[in-house]
């Protein structure tokens, strides 16, 4: 008599790989840039030989994934003296959440939580003071876009990828800019009321206090409680959304 074994959790080891080639990995990391603001529209990308190198990838892969970007709409590339590669002045829109994101919208916010508290705790422990004065900066013009919710997000974005930068470790820098932009679309789905973001930003300043003084327990929690505001509202909105 056979005895089906019960499923073991060593299981996810065989979970459906999704591989990225080097052209779909830069696709998406200047297209995600782009999105987030950290690429502003009219900025001039650096020659390719420079994002070559700093990319680590050949030249034909980033013409591949420059042409594109081109031809989607986000860059526009000029010919002559003073030309180069742009991020378009308007750049497409956000499209409608679709349903694959609106399904994996925990998974996101798991895995935004999981790199962010890593950040708050190595930012406690070895952020300098000027690597910190502009995240007091960021905190100034959230405070000034709380009725402009696209400055104040661009803002936003710019402070978490910051605080990453911040640790010294660009490995973090590069997830917390994947996990924002993971979750940037369904951010966009949330209402976001000025009294909302005022306390969001608050807890922007009293992380950035807590960073200040090297208490790494009192950022983590701080930061798990910021990022789970999120998912909270998103929780109660995706019965809705669906």
């Amino acid at each position: 008599m056979s005895v089906e074994l019960p499923r073991s959790p060593v299981e996810t080891v065989f979970a459906p790989v999704r591989s990225q080639t080097a052209f779909e990995e830069t696709l998406e990391r200047l297209g995600t840039a782009i999105k987030l603001g950290l690429l502003p529209p009219g900025s001039r990308l650096p020659a390719e030989r420079e994002l070559c190198g700093r990319l680590a990838i050949s030249r034909s892969t980033l013409r591949q994934a420059l042409t594109a970007l081109v031809q989607s709409g986000h860059l526009r590339a000029t010919r002559g003296r003073s030309g180069g590669t742009f991020v378009a002045a308007a750049p497409p829109a956000a499209v409608t959440p679709t349903t694959d994101l609106l399904a994996g919208w925990r998974d996101a916010c798991d895995r935004r939580l999981a790199v962010e508290l890593g950040v708050a705790v190595r930012a406690a422990e070895r952020a300098p003071e000027d690597a910190l004065a502009p995240l007091d900066d960021l905190v100034a013009v959230m405070d000034a876009a709380l009725g402009d919710f696209p400055v104040y997000r661009q803002a936003d974005v710019r402070w978490h990828v910051g605080l990453a930068e911040a640790t010294g470790n660009r490995a973090l820098v590069a997830a917390v800019t994947e996990a924002q932009g993971r979750m940037s679309d369904l951010i966009a789905c949330i209402a976001h009321p000025p009294e909302l973001l005022a306390w969001s930003n608050h807890q922007h300043a009293r992380l950035l206090a807590c960073v200040r003084e090297r208490d790494a327990d009192a950022a983590m929690r701080l930061m798990a409680e910021h990022l789970e505001g999120t998912e909270h509202v998103l929780a109660g909105l995706l019965p809705t959304m669906e």
